[in-house]
């Protein structure tokens, strides 16, 4: 995740140095994150049929590519915008390969019992490389430039491309040795969409985060420098860069503080409530004039978003049948990160028209009533015995 965020950092500084297009920019977004919505499940089915580790590996090497065409276009200085456009669209199928087969070998590594601790572990690792990606790729760009700097985040792919060469995880040192479903391409979504409809935990866990990555997600981020600007901080000084690193610095503590203390066991009702009061919290953010107030909110949303998030994903794939669990968090993909996509409508698009503070106030205010709505759906689940 480090060598992702160094990657952003330093490629999208050289392209608006050279192009200064917002739609480029907005295509960065796009390719970022409709590659997951389309063809996630697919990624989960190949996890199931096929070893995990070498899905894995194509992902970091699709990743090291990237960061290799950008060096070597920087080097020559051809770069043009259907350079960029192609390399984006690479990176957004490397994110595809790797995705969900992580999360299928994350399984195989710890089992059914620390799954809970192990996500959490993985998500609080996944908030720090965020965290420390920007730093460490400002850093490299000072130090290095951007054409030797980009080249040496290659560096960064390789530990886990070259561990997972003979790590002993995957398919044939499972216990539990079941029959590998064929791989039907789209046809999987329908399949597995069915297969688990009739269990209430995915299906409303499902809901509530594709409700949440839709809405909101992390769309308010991408307008921090308008928020900052209007808290009296849109300047380039320390104030603004406490305000974009209190979200990851929340999520980084609450990882951290959940993981030790053992609090938030994995239960729907918890998840609901999480995802009630970060809509709470944003909206507070939203409206709020008071720096102090604003950066105490962002480090609250980073904290209860880390907690459903993880929570979210522990429930979907405890629950998820093992011989479709690679499909099942497929569809946690498509739901968790390809729904992304769609955020920036409701939060940018909507902040264009009514003003950021509203359109962020109501986005959270919309997400609230939904979230209350899945939470009834649960409540009658739990009344006719089909949940626990």
């Amino acid at each position: 995740m480090m060598a992702d965020s160094v990657e952003h950092v330093i490629s999208y500084w050289v392209v608006f140095q050279h192009f200064h297009s917002p739609a480029l920019g907005g295509y960065a977004v796009l390719s970022h994150w409709l590659p997951m919505l389309f063809f996630g499940v697919l990624s989960g089915a190949l996890a199931d049929r096929y070893d995990p580790r070498r899905l894995i590996q194509i992902g970091m090497v699709l990743f090291m590519l990237c960061s290799t065409a950008w060096g070597v276009l920087f080097w020559t200085d051809s770069l043009q915008e259907w350079h960029a456009a192609a390399i984006l669209t690479v990176h957004g199928f490397a994110s595809v390969f790797w995705g969900p087969a992580s999360q299928v070998i994350l399984h195989d590594i710890v089992g059914r019992e620390n799954l809970p601790s192990a996500i959490r572990l993985n998500s609080t690792s996944r908030q720090l490389g965020l965290l420390a990606g920007p730093a460490v790729g400002g850093a490299i760009l000072l130090a290095f430039g951007p054409t030797y700097g980009i080249l040496l985040n290659v560096c960064f792919y390789l530990p886990l491309t070259l561990w997972l060469l003979k790590a002993p995880y995957g398919p044939k040192y499972r216990k539990e040795q079941l029959p590998p479903r064929p791989v039907r391409g789209f046809g999987d979504i329908v399949s597995t969409i069915k297969d688990i409809r009739s269990d209430p935990v995915i299906v409303s866990m499902l809901l509530l985060t594709g409700a949440a990555a839709a809405i909101i997600s992390n769309a308010y981020q991408a307008q921090m420098p308008n928020f900052a600007n209007d808290l009296g901080h849109g300047g380039e000084g320390i104030l603004y860069t406490m305000l974009l690193a209190a979200d990851a610095a929340g999520a980084l503590t609450g990882g951290l503080v959940l993981e030790s203390s053992g609090w938030l066991q994995p239960k729907p009702t918890t998840s609901f409530i999480l995802v009630m009061i970060w809509c709470c919290v944003l909206a507070v953010f939203a409206m709020t004039n008071i720096y102090p107030v604003a950066l105490l909110m962002l480090f609250c949303a980073g904290f209860v978003e880390l907690s459903f998030n993880s929570m979210n994903q522990t429930l979907i794939q405890l629950n998820a049948p093992p011989q479709i669990r690679g499909r099942v968090l497929g569809l946690y993909n498509v739901a968790a990160q390809g729904l992304r996509a769609f955020s920036g409508i409701t939060v940018g698009l909507g902040g264009a028209l009514i003003g950021i503070h509203w359109s962020l106030a109501l986005s959270g205010g919309l997400l609230l009533c939904i979230t209350l709505l899945l939470r009834a759906r649960v409540q009658s689940a739990v009344a006719h015995g089909r949940l626990t």
